[in-house]
């Protein structure tokens, strides 16, 4: 096997893991959980907001 057979190997099998990547990170069943970690952030600045109304509350 020469240097360009080889190249050529490594270079289809790095395509084929970001095609696997690709639909992986677009299938389905990952929607939900992707979905719950974007939105995570928000539901800590809400959890901010109500410390804070409660410890106002308090004074």
């Amino acid at each position: 096997m020469d240097y360009g057979t080889l190249r050529g190997l490594i270079a289809l099998l790095i395509l084929a893991l970001f095609i696997i990547i690709v639909v992986w990170a677009y299938s389905k069943k990952r929607k939900t959980s992707f979905d719950d970690a974007a939105n995570s952030i928000f539901e800590e600045d809400r959890k901010n907001e109500v410390n804070k109304q409660e410890t106002n509350n308090n004074v």
